[in-house]
């Protein structure tokens, strides 16, 4: 099996940037996460873009050596900004908008709270505003009424309604990351701060390993925006995300799947196309791809020497490069 070299998470969101696929090759590229929630503002459902480049130590992650910004979009995209392709989605980061205030220091009157949003009439957080706090906010853990892209919910100050469930509309609170995009930081040991859509999107999210998948609810363990690790982003592959479905956003392959560049996954005609992550300590880790019989092989996903604790033996199911 060869050797991918550092390869860290693009997304955040998971894919981080924003929401919108483009051929490989262009710079920057992105790669990017959706979530299926419902836009209270726009239309009934919409996808969320997020873009990324931070890690909650305050380091910048790389994949294959190029740097990273991630997206994530209103019903939950997710991408991320690099200067060249990995076997992980490229795709093209939205825009900046117009910040109306700043999402770190919550310098938005009495009352209220700065949110991302949606200011082009999009389907990806893109910029900040001031949202009125509910009187009886939820706090973080609780559930909540989630409200797209649109900058509007019902969660306490410094926090977001977040892995919402497109039927119900229903989600959790979710704390923003503290301190600065410099020295990001989550209170709890158990996550991990993802910066994304341009440091519109700012989530302190769990922890994972891609091969237990261990996340709740209708999340999928994917690649952290701005950091070496994992993170539970929202599901949103529903009917489809097999191996070999094509695929536009970090989270539109099931559950143990993501989303890889059309040139690591065979007859791919997409931009991209989703693949398994693989085991490397598996007895015959080839045999957990199941395009095995097309060339596909179990490659490490980090570079040796580079993986996290816990995730050495994580690879991904690609075509050798």
């Amino acid at each position: 099996m060869m050797k991918l070299g550092n390869i860290t998470p693009l997304f955040a969101l998971v894919f981080g940037g924003a929401l919108v696929l483009t051929a490989c090759g262009k710079d920057p590229q992105t790669t990017s996460e959706t979530a299926s929630t419902t836009n209270n503002s726009t239309s009934s459902t919409s996808t969320t873009t997020e873009t990324t480049g931070t890690a909650s130590n305050g380091s910048t992650t790389t994949a294959t050596g190029t740097t990273g910004t991630t997206t994530d979009s209103g019903t939950g995209t997710d991408s991320a900004t690099t200067t060249g392709c990995s076997f992980l989605e490229c795709m093209d980061g939205g825009g900046p908008g117009v910040n109306e205030c700043d999402i770190w220091l919550q310098d938005c009157p009495d009352n209220e709270k700065c949110m991302p949003w949606a200011n082009d009439g999009g389907n990806a957080w893109n910029a900040t505003k001031c949202s009125m706090l509910d009187p009886n906010a939820a706090l973080v853990g609780d559930e909540c009424d989630g409200g797209g892209v649109s900058g509007e919910d019902n969660c306490e100050l410094g926090s977001m309604c977040y892995y919402v469930d497109s039927e119900t509309n229903k989600g959790v609170c979710v704390p923003f990351c503290t301190g600065s995009q410099d020295n990001p930081m989550c209170g709890n040991l158990q996550d991990e701060c993802s910066i994304s859509n341009n440091g519109v999107l700012i989530l302190c999210r769990k922890s994972c390993n891609p091969l237990l998948q261990d996340c709740e609810g209708n999340a999928a363990c994917l690649p952290a925006a701005g950091s070496d690790k994992f993170v539970c982003i929202v599901d949103a592959s529903g009917e489809d995300g097999q191996p070999g479905d094509p695929c536009e956003f970090l989270n539109s392959c099931d559950p143990g799947l993501f989303c890889a560049g059309a040139d690591f996954v065979p007859g791919c005609l997409a931009s991209g196309c989703c693949t398994e992550f693989c085991d490397l300590q598996d007895v015959d880790p080839d045999s957990m791809c199941s395009l095995n019989g097309m060339g596909v092989t179990c490659e490490a996903y980090y570079e040796p020497g580079n993986e996290p604790p816990g995730l050495e033996n994580v690879g991904a199911c690609i075509l050798p490069p």
